[in-house]
């Protein structure tokens, strides 16, 4: 089966902010959302085939109104965010996965931290653009990234709204509704920590999918009826058992740096060996992977228009792409292999998100 490709021009997560702010019309969101203000609540990691498995463990989504949507590729939070909150691309923002080469060092995104020499970069010089069409949209989201170098990265521009548990996070967006505002993100990590951690075929990823429905609930309840509470993702899963990664130790006298994410792996080539590094990878992952260099990558506009500047040397100078249900080792993050569902490439598994609208139930006095 082929990739499942983003739909850049169509029904996207990069093209939901600027409908939602009235900067272009799209005939693919539910109708409910029409003239009311929206909060928009991202639960990440929850991708649209989970949803569909496990629709009787969500009551209150499957009530909802909408399908699925594409998200971006690489189909992973620091791209995707950034994407939903810039209206751009991975390729026309920069922030092209998980952790990718910046200069002389590899870059982890969500943490900013930096493996080469010096302070790692600037956000500002490594994403310029701000977010939601230059307004100042509240975003709720955890407490502690308040000062993240990540949330200067995505959110530049938004104004910072933090929470500490689920019940603030739904009174926040009802204060703010409350108070005027014609949008609201909101973002809670529940079902991607909890898949990641222990899977996707465990009872506590079905628990966790409920506790994020009755969030949705509590949320539709705290709202009034001319509010719609709009739910998506970042992107979705696929899970990943311990003896399905593989490594790629063999190809370590071409690899100077690896980078991406385990399902969506940026090698980056020694100096002469980058002909030679994409010919032994498609030799030895073809069946596991879309193997593409950095020019296959950026002529088939997975990531979007062709990246300008330095963006372009963020990417792989080749990219292992997992086709079927694998993971592949990067030896600088032993951790990572401890994870049981996984994202980053191209599978319905991990596009496919939901856009689902609902408005609220409400009948108390705003206030």
């Amino acid at each position: 089966m082929g990739p499942v490709l983003p739909e850049y021009d169509g029904a996207c997560i990069s093209r939901v902010v600027p409908a939602l702010l009235g900067e272009r019309s799209e005939s693919w969101l539910p109708v409910t959302l029409r003239h009311h203000p929206v909060v928009l609540l991202v639960l990440d990691g929850l991708g649209w085939r989970a949803f569909e498995e496990h629709r009787t463990q969500m009551p209150e989504l499957d009530a909802f109104e909408g399908g699925p949507i594409t998200t971006v590729a690489p189909s992973t939070t620091a791209a995707a965010l950034t994407s939903l909150a810039t209206g751009l691309a991975p390729s026309e923002h920069g922030l092209v996965g998980f952790r990718m080469r910046v200069d002389d060092g590899v870059l982890n995104v969500l943490s900013w931290q930096y493996s080469g020499t010096g302070r790692p970069p600037d956000p500002f010089t490594v994403q310029r653009h701000v977010a939601f069409c230059r307004r100042e949209v509240p975003v709720v989201t955890q407490s502690e990234f308040r000062n993240s170098a990540f949330t200067d990265a995505q959110l530049r521009g938004a104004r910072f709204v933090g929470w500490s548990t689920p019940a603030v996070l739904v009174e926040r967006c009802r204060r703010l509704i409350a108070s005027g505002e014609r949008l609201v993100q909101a973002y809670y990590p529940g079902v991607d920590k909890v898949a990641h951690e222990y899977g996707l075929r465990d009872d506590y990823y079905r628990a966790e999918l409920r506790a994020a429905d009755a969030l949705v609930g509590a949320l539709r309840d705290a709202l009034p009826p001319d509010v719609v509470v709009l739910v998506t993702s970042d992107h979705g899963q696929v899970h990943v058992e311990p003896d399905r990664w593989i490594e790629v130790a063999d190809l370590d006298p071409m690899i100077a740096m690896q980078a991406g994410d385990a399902r969506f792996r940026y090698l980056y080539a020694r100096p002469g060996a980058a002909t030679e590094l994409a010919a032994e990878a498609r030799a030895r992952f073809d069946t596991a992977a879309w193997v593409m260099t950095r020019a296959e990558l950026i002529d088939r506009g997975w990531l979007g228009p062709p990246p300008v500047g330095s963006i372009g040397r963020r990417l792989g100078d080749v990219t292992l792409a997992a086709r079927t249900d694998v993971a592949f080792v990067d030896p600088a993050l032993p951790n990572e292999r401890k994870l049981l569902s996984l994202h980053g490439s191209l599978t319905a598994e991990e596009m496919l998100v939901p856009l689902l609208a609902a408005p609220g139930r409400s009948l108390a006095a705003p206030g």
